[in-house]
């Protein structure tokens, strides 16, 4: 096991006994975790090492479904200006993301979506991957993947500056919850084991945030949607919302909990018999 990723050795456990069991359609891993947290580090992971061993694997991010930069355009101009941006529940693709996972199911290969964060926009459909017919495991990650919504109450009053002074009537966060109430569920629905990577709370996510957007800087060409560190305040109220509500929530019935510290340090894991 690599030791500069804890996460790893716990989800490989557990998976592996999960796929000794026969099964007529691909095995879903989901991962869920918040901005930073180093999901899409673990998936990555996880696929190399069954891949290696001849599993065939489809990995999917939750980002990947994005919808187009024109096609959130277009809910900014008539549902409301902060759907523009890209993160919360309504600004994805989820009938793309459950066409994928029918052809899986059929056994079929699939073409798998792809977003490019520096451009702020989807792949050409030319440059998505092709998960290969007979796929066993799908890995699914994403900063929201496997969770539920609030209850109405707990909408009426904002988290953050971004809500309080652009979304003052609720509308945005509501649409977002209900969206999440909706299709979202068919897809979270397919998971047959959720994992959390459990952030030590909010307040770290700015760090890792950083980090995170530091990188893609570093390794994209300049654009207007890669962004400063400045830039980084703003946009991560946008998760906020949803990522304290997860953290609050999800532990209770993940499959697989992992309380990482603030240096990304594996704290504890809490395996849920009843998930």
């Amino acid at each position: 096991m690599s030791p500069d990723l804890p996460t790893l050795a716990p989800v490989e456990k557990a998976l592996r006994g999960a796929l000794a069991r026969e099964s007529p359609r691909p095995f879903v891993l989901g991962i869920c975790g918040a901005q930073g947290s180093g999901k899409s580090t673990l998936a990555a992971a996880l696929a190399r090492r069954f891949e290696a061993e001849g599993v065939a694997t489809a990995s999917l991010s939750l980002d990947d479904l994005y919808l187009t930069k024109a096609e959130r355009e277009a809910l900014g101009r008539d549902v409301h200006p902060l759907l523009r941006t890209r993160g919360v529940p309504g600004t994805h693709d989820v009938a793309l993301g459950l066409a994928v996972f029918d052809a899986l199911d059929r056994g079929l290969a699939a073409p798998l979506p792809r977003f490019d964060k520096s451009r702020d926009d989807r792949m050409g459909r030319q440059l998505w991957p092709e998960a290969p017919a007979g796929t066993r495991l799908v890995v699914l990650e994403g900063w929201c993947v496997g969770a539920r919504s609030q209850d109405e109450a707990a909408l009426a009053e904002p988290v953050n500056a971004l809500e309080r002074d652009e979304d003052g009537d609720g509308r945005w966060r509501r649409y977002a919850n209900d969206a999440l109430a909706g299709d979202y569920q068919q897809l979270f629905a397919r998971i047959d084991m959720l994992v959390l990577l459990a952030a030590p709370g909010f307040a770290v996510v700015r760090a890792w945030r950083t980090q995170q957007e530091r990188a893609l800087r570093a390794e994209a060409a300049p654009g207007p949607a890669v962004m400063s560190d400045a830039e980084i305040d703003r946009f991560i109220q946008h998760y906020e919302r949803l990522t304290r509500h997860i953290l609050t929530e999800m532990p209770g019935r993940a499959d697989l909990t992992l309380e990482l510290g603030e240096d990304r340090s594996l704290r504890r894991v809490l395996l849920n018999h009843a998930g």
